[in-house]
């Protein structure tokens, strides 16, 4: 039975088409999964389908029906507020948006079912407690009166499949659930999902940037580019005989182990070396006051002209070791040398010289960057704090020689952040961390938030800049398949603590712990699930 049929679906805001005669159908039981970058228009498509966007200005035609007889396109406020919810759940990328932190998950998840189901306070809170339950959340009962800040970002998305399947939907709407998460969490979202799919009969629509993704979920998929549905197969055909060039490049873009990483290198002086490395944070809860140990005597040592990748899940500590090195927190215990220069204990100027030295990058450079802020003036920050050159016209030289390092063109200079697009902002912030001729360079979850085609072209860029300019990376990621990319050596971490630290090939050709065999299991394959 076809849930949802999408029939020449278009979408104008103002004179630009931003949809442009998109048709697809999703059947009960089965997956479709859409993807492409971002500004494909992907996301728009599914949101005018179910009769959610509320742009000003846009203008939607064609046809959109649910279960062969709602039309959702055109269709009341009072019309979709009786299907959303009750008959389509959504779970939306980021959770911590999503719910609200000011109620409990109990009420929110019965929120639904009091309003479509007509169910008793009582009634709500038992059903409320089943779907914790089902979708795998820890100690549930004691969660229900847990507030949103108190989960983890997986249990936050689980807390958001469990609000979207309260009410047995047809129609599951997936929108990049998976994309802020660890591999780990991932693959238990779409273990979850790909159940509870087979339990209910739910039809779903799962949107990502990733075909790697896909490969796991999706029956068929639609690939858009610029508002235009490109190529539309079932998954086998798509990954076994693409034919449309940009599905091609999609393909070629994922991070997948069997990519050869850098290799060894021969022999090379160690530059930082860590030694006994401690952290403890006191955080405050609901019950007093108490003490997360976030990193226990974590010792490593990286070489110059090299790459270390340091691994985990979120909580593992890994930022909190990056966070350590920049200053940005007081270690409890533990030394750390750069080229034999002390780290930790330096106070004044030789603090600032040694901040100088460690460069970082973050993970979301949107954030990262001052949005009142030229380009030319958050590169030449760093010149400007450090003294690397004096003189204005220096200044703008080097500016311009930073933005063709990293690809960009001069006249980027003039531009602000909301100009950019992510992967470009992303060059910006890497040469702002160049810009003060770092000895080492930290990228924290630096490609994280990109999508996997731009990621692609950053690692490349990345790996151009480590060998024209022998840089030394500490490379902080979840996913051991953009790890496998750049990195000689690996330290894996898991609860604070260094489970592993070895040259990459070996690790990867013959893991030792369980821990690092089952990062590995969930980087997503080379081939979709429907293969195996």
């Amino acid at each position: 039975m076809t849930v949802l049929n999408v029939q020449d679906l278009s979408v104008r805001i103002g004179a630009r088409t931003i949809v442009d005669s998109v048709s697809f159908a999703v059947e009960r039981e089965k997956t479709v999964g859409i993807v492409g970058e971002s500004g494909s228009g992907k996301t728009m498509t599914v949101l005018a389908a179910t009769g959610l966007l509320d742009a000003p200005g846009a203008r939607v035609s064609g046809v959109s029906t649910l279960g062969g007889e709602v039309h959702l396109v055109g269709a009341t406020p009072k019309a979709l507020r009786s299907v959303h919810g009750a008959r389509i759940g959504f779970v939306f990328q980021d959770p911590g948006t999503s719910l609200n932190p000011l109620l409990t998950l109990e009420r929110q998840i019965t929120e639904s079912l009091e309003t479509h189901r007509n169910l008793t306070r009582r009634a709500a809170n038992d059903r409320a407690l089943e779907l914790l339950e089902a979708v795998g959340l820890p100690e549930p009962q004691m969660r229900l009166h847990a507030y949103p800040h108190q989960l983890s970002g997986g249990q936050r998305q689980r807390v958001m499949i469990a609000i979207a399947l309260a009410c047995d939907p047809e129609l599951l709407i997936a929108d990049e659930p998976t994309t802020a998460l660890d591999v780990t969490t991932q693959a238990q979202i779409i273990e979850l999902v790909r159940t509870l799919q087979r339990d209910f009969g739910t039809a779903v629509v799962w949107i990502s940037h990733d075909l790697g993704v896909i490969g796991q979920v999706a029956d068929d998929v639609t690939v858009m580019r610029n508002g235009i549905a490109v190529e539309q197969a079932p998954i086998m055909a798509v990954f076994d005989n693409p034919r449309d060039d940009y599905t091609r490049d999609l393909l070629a873009a994922r991070p997948v182990l069997e990519r050869a990483g850098p290799g060894p290198v021969a022999d090379a002086e160690t530059l930082l070396d860590v030694d006994g490395l401690d952290v403890s944070f006191a955080v405050s809860s609901p019950v007093g006051r108490s003490t997360v140990h976030a990193v226990k005597d974590v010792s490593f040592r990286i070489r110059r002209g090299t790459t270390l990748g340091l691994v985990g899940e979120s909580g593992s500590g890994k930022s909190t070791v990056a966070a350590a090195l920049t200053g940005l927190v007081t270690p409890d215990a533990g030394t750390a040398t750069l080229a034999g220069d002390d780290v930790f204990s330096v106070k004044g100027r030789a603090a600032r010289d040694m901040r100088r030295r460690i460069g970082l990058v973050f993970q979301d450079p949107f954030a990262s960057l001052n949005p009142r802020a030229r380009v030319d003036t958050s590169i030449a920050e760093p010149l400007v704090v450090h003294k690397v050159v004096d003189g204005k016209d220096a200044r703008h030289r080097r500016v311009g020689e930073l933005l063709d390092l990293v690809g960009l063109p001069a006249e980027f200079a003039q531009r602000y952040p909301h100009e950019l697009s992510g992967g470009q902002r992303q060059r910006v912030s890497i040469a702002r961390a160049l810009a003060a001729e770092p000895d080492l360079l930290i990228l924290d979850e630096a490609t994280a938030s990109l999508d996997v085609s731009v990621q692609a072209r950053v690692l490349e860029l990345l790996s151009r800049l480590q060998s024209e300019l022998a840089l030394t990376y500490l490379l902080i990621g979840h996913d051991l398949a953009v790890i496998r990319q750049l990195s000689h050596d690996v330290l894996v971490m898991r609860a604070g603590e260094a489970v592993e630290n070895r040259p990459a090939d070996d690790l990867f050709a013959h893991p030792e712990q369980q821990y690092t065999r089952d990062l590995l299991a969930a980087v997503p394959p080379r081939t979709p699930r429907a293969a195996v």
